[in-house]
């Protein structure tokens, strides 16, 4: 029997990668991770946490503003860039201190440096001592993903998301090339700490592959907002003058920025990884082939998270670690062994002013699952929002197959739309009926209660699974 130097070697100490070492350690399994980066990956260095932190930032002068309307006078506080910047940094610092000290307490042996695979069961780590080789029964990559240069004119000058956090100095004018979820945050996350704000994308409507219903409304709140949102329009030249970057867009219209931000897609780091000496070839996009067991077609080496490219979320990548560790270790004690991911109801939320949260099928996708189909929609202006003369306006979305009377898609654009759509995510993994929904009582005032008080159905829709089963 060949000599293994670890059970279980993972490449990439983000979200993913650290939960499966830390789960396959106790276990009992020995288990050493590599990484060159900082620790916690995307999510808590450029992703998830820095940005849901100045999403909060940028609410707060929206608060100052719309108190007034509650009694509260005088002017707002001043905003300072450098604070914000300084408080992240030093959170985020904290934060790669916790994983480093979940991994030691765990018992995993943390290799600084860059990983490479050799063959099937063997690693080369580049560290700062030098080379250090390793064999391992298992391989695990969890190297996540990268913003992706655009292409675009101007791309030499462009910023990408990685960079936002610590501009210098703070853009009074910025411009956003695309229209996806990263897109959309930034540009509302800018405009809320004070920027000028120009939203360039090539598309119809942002938020591609989200319910169109829902992102229409949300680019209209946007826009309420102060945010210049350009559909269906290109940059077609682009120039540096100094500090100052220029745009000539496809709608004859001419920008000026401080800032430009290209988040225009992000691609899988498997660059030097050495996938193509084990005949691991790539997906189109960049992404790792994996089967529902999230095995490579080499059998020691498998993969999760943003390299496989099946939903680039951290929850899902804590999910595929854990499935993955029971299925290579068996489960925890007492617990049974999990299936695999359904990637069909992950709740997700855009933080974007409002937030927009969703579970389940867009209007567009179930028309084409169900052949019958109930929309139920809510729209209004929230509690809060009718003293502070604020104009936001809340939106809330039903989807029903008709014949079961299943919820197949719950949508929401308001405040805390993230929040609300959690708990209710929760009764659509459990297959709850329209009139389970119906006889559950709201908690009044609150938004979330809309969900529960949609009695009358907007309108019945045929799917085009009906046209299907009749051909």
């Amino acid at each position: 029997m060949s000599h293994f130097d670890c059970d279980l070697f993972v490449i990439g100490a983000g979200s993913g990668g650290v939960r499966a070492s830390r789960m396959a350690a106790q276990r009992g399994a020995r288990v050493v991770v590599a990484e060159g980066g900082a620790l916690g990956g995307t999510c808590v260095n450029v992703g998830c946490i820095p940005k849901k932190l100045y999403s909060y930032a940028a609410h707060f002068g929206e608060l100052a503003e719309q108190s007034h309307g509650f009694g509260w006078v005088g002017e707002a506080p001043r905003f300072d860039w450098g604070v914000l910047k300084q408080r992240r940094a030093a959170e985020i610092k904290r934060l790669n201190g916790v994983y480093e000290g979940l991994l030691k307490g765990a018992g995993v042996q943390l290799l600084r440096g860059w990983a490479r695979l050799a063959d099937e069961h063997t690693v080369v780590v580049d560290c700062a001592g030098g080379e250090q080789r390793l064999r391992a029964r298992h391989i695990l990559l969890a190297t996540g993903g990268a913003p992706v240069k655009s292409g675009l004119p101007g791309d030499a000058w462009a910023k990408s998301s990685d960079d936002m956090f610590d501009l210098d100095p703070f853009p009074k004018r910025l411009v956003v090339v695309g229209g996806g979820y990263i897109a959309c945050e930034f540009a509302s996350i800018f405009r809320g700490l004070g920027a000028e704000v120009a939203l360039v994308h090539r598309g119809t409507h942002l938020l591609r592959g989200f319910d169109q219903e829902m992102a229409v409304f949300l680019t209209g709140e946007m826009r309420k907002k102060g945010v210049k949102v350009c559909l269906q329009t290109t940059v077609l030249e682009a120039e540096q003058r100094g500090t100052v970057q220029r745009l000539r867009l496809s709608d004859g219209q001419v920008l000026e920025a401080d800032t430009v931000l290209h988040a225009t897609g992000r691609r899988a780091r498997t660059e030097g990884l050495g996938l193509e000496a084990l005949g691991i070839t790539v997906n189109k996009d960049g992404s790792v082939p994996v089967d529902d067991r999230l095995q490579t077609n080499v059998p020691s080496v498998h993969a999760l998270g943003d390299l496989v490219g099946r939903k680039a979320l951290t929850p899902v990548a804590l999910a595929e670690a854990m499935y993955l560790v029971d299925r290579l270790f068996g489960p925890s004690s007492g617990k049974l062994v999990r299936q695999p991911i359904d990637y069909d109801l992950v709740p997700t939320a855009v933080f974007t002013h409002p937030n927009v949260g969703t579970v389940g099928l867009s209007e567009e996708a179930a028309r084409k699952t169900y052949p019958r189909l109930r929309v139920y929609r809510a729209e209004f202006k929230a509690l809060q929002h009718t003293l502070s003369d604020s104009t936001e306006r809340t939106l809330m979305k039903l989807l029903v197959d008709d014949a079961s009377d299943k919820v197949v898609g719950l949508h929401m654009v308001g405040h805390d739309a993230g929040e609300v759509v959690q708990g209710f995510a929760v009764a659509l993994q459990g297959g709850l009926t329209k009139a389970v929904f119906d006889r559950t009582l709201g908690i009044h005032p609150t938004g979330a209660e809309e969900f529960v008080t949609m009695r009358e159905a907007l309108r019945v829709v045929e799917g085009t699974a009906a046209e299907s089963a009749t051909t």
